[in-house]
């Protein structure tokens, strides 16, 4: 093992960051959107954002390269009009990573605002709170345990992307080389030993993400309890008086 390029870290660092950021809004909005849809218009919506997750990624990788390709007219149009370039740039990481990750934002936050207790909505509602306030001060703190389930999922997703990246941003060396890319061109060329470092390297920042998703939801889990056996208590108290 020669001396190790730090450049691949840092690329996956900034890219799974950046697309945690995306996941994380689309896949809120996205999830508020479902929720609020019913019959066959939710179905569908449904699958089209969950697709990504079941999809070989060089698939997804190749139907963005046919979208953001300065020879397809939505890529000619940003490259000429606005000045953007996707393909062969870090920008195309970012959009490689965020739609392979978006779907566990998407079901993470989808699932979190199922569980909540219609009836806090409803009281919140009659008071005269506007739909946005319930939204971000009720809504939003009460799925917050799933919400940072589902960003911290999608940051390891995007930190592990390899398939679409590839295919979307190429394997440019200090540009759009991820971790993921640097492992597969050290191992082509024969150097275990780095292949392995960096395999260690990408393994315990995906194992940090999974325990800290675990001592969230634990502590979450733990409040609830807490917060029943005060109720527990306090009921008790009344019906003893």
């Amino acid at each position: 093992m020669g001396t190790i390029d730090f450049a691949p870290l840092w690329i996956t660092l900034k890219t799974g960051i950046v697309a945690s950021v995306f996941s994380f809004f689309i896949g809120i909005a996205f999830a508020e959107l479902v929720i609020n849809t019913k019959g066959r218009v939710r179905a569908f919506w449904d699958g089209l954002l969950t697709l990504p997750m079941v999809l070989p990624p060089t698939v997804a990788g190749y139907i963005l390269l046919r979208i953001f390709s300065t020879r397809r007219p939505f890529g000619s149009f940003l490259s000429n009009s606005m000045g953007i370039q996707v393909v062969h740039t870090w920008l195309g990481c970012v959009v490689a990573a965020t739609i392979i990750a978006l779907p566990l934002m998407y079901r993470n936050a989808r699932a979190a605002f199922e569980q909540i207790d219609e009836n806090v909505i409803y009281a919140a509602r009659t008071l005269g709170i506007s739909e946005w306030k319930v939204f971000w001060k009720i809504r939003l703190p009460m799925a917050k345990p799933g919400i940072i389930s589902g960003v911290t999922l999608a940051f390891a997703r995007a930190i592990g992307e390899y398939g679409a990246t590839s295919m979307l941003a190429g394997n440019i060396a200090g540009k759009t080389s991820t971790i993921s890319q640097q492992i597969a061109m050290v191992i082509q060329s024969g150097d275990y030993a780095t292949a392995g470092f960096w395999c260690i390297v990408i393994i315990a920042i995906s194992f940090a993400c999974l325990v800290s998703i675990n001592m969230i939801c634990g502590k979450s889990k733990g409040i609830k309890r807490k917060r029943k056996n005060n109720v527990a208590h306090s009921k008790n108290k009344k019906t003893v008086g």
